[in-house]
C-alpha cells in the first residue's frame, strides 16, 4: 500500500523458501492469470518514485502526534515503537530509521460500555483524518477496531485477541502536522462532551 501510496494500487508479493511450493504457487498463478495488470504495475512505480519522501513525512508527522497524544488527556495509552514508553522501544531504534506511520492509542472513558461510543463520536468528528480501514496512503485515516476491522467479532473474542474497544489506529499520511493534531484534539474534545 505503501509503494502506490495513493490508495489506487492493490498488490502483493509471495516470498518463499520452499521450490515445492513456489512450483505448485507459480502453476496456479500463471493458469488463473494472477498477475498485475500493466497499468497497476506503472501506478506502483509511479509510486516508487515518491516513497521515500512520503515515508519520511509520514514519520516525521507520526512522531509529533504520537507525542501529542501521549500527553493528551482524554487518551490512556499510545503505542508507537519510537516513543520511550513503547516497551519495543530499544529494539525499534536498533532496527529500524524511524517508528512508522502507524499509531494505535485508547480513549480514556469512564466505563467499559463508553468505550466504543467513545469510537464513534472520535471518528464521526475528525475533519481532516478519514475514517477507512487502510493504511499507507498519503492522505491520514482513522479507525476504531472493534467497531470496523472487527466489529464482527463477538465481544470476548475480541477481549482475548487483545482488541480493546477504545482502541484506534491512524495511519498518518503528509498533511501539515498541525492541521492533522488539530483535527485530533477537536475530536477528542468532541469525546469529552458524550
Amino acid at each position: 500500500k505503501s509503494i502506490g501510496g495513493h490508495s489506487d494500487v492493490v498488490m502483493g508479493a509471495l516470498c518463499l523458501n520452499d521450490e515445492t511450493l513456489y512450483k505448485a504457487l507459480r502453476f496456479h498463478q500463471n493458469t488463473s492469470g494472477a498477475v498485475p495488470a500493466p497499468f497497476d504495475c506503472y501506478m506502483a512505480q509511479r509510486g516508487l518514485k515518491t516513497l521515500h519522501v512520503r515515508m519520511q513525512r509520514s514519520d516525521e508527522n507520526a512522531a509529533k502526534i504520537a507525542e501529542y497524544l501521549e500527553k493528551h488527556d482524554r487518551v490512556s495509552r499510545v503505542s508507537w515503537p519510537f516513543l520511550k514508553s513503547h516497551p519495543q522501544h530499544e529494539i525499534a531504534k536498533k532496527q529500524q530509521r524511524g517508528g512508522g506511520m502507524v499509531i494505535s492509542f485508547w480513549i480514556k472513558t469512564d466505563s467499559e460500555e463508553g468505550k466504543r461510543p467513545a469510537c464513534a463520536t472520535f471518528l464521526s468528528e475528525l475533519k481532516v483524518f478519514a475514517c477507512a480501514e487502510s493504511l499507507g496512503a498519503v492522505e491520514s485515516l482513522a479507525e476504531s477496531p472493534s467497531l470496523m476491522t472487527h466489529g464482527s467479532v463477538p465481544a470476548d473474542q475480541r477481549k482475548k485477541l487483545g482488541i480493546d474497544d477504545s482502541m484506534v489506529r491512524l495511519s498518518v499520511g503528509i498533511e501539515n502536522v498541525d492541521d492533522l493534531i488539530a483535527d485530533l484534539d477537536q475530536a477528542l474534545a468532541k469525546v469529552g462532551q458524550q
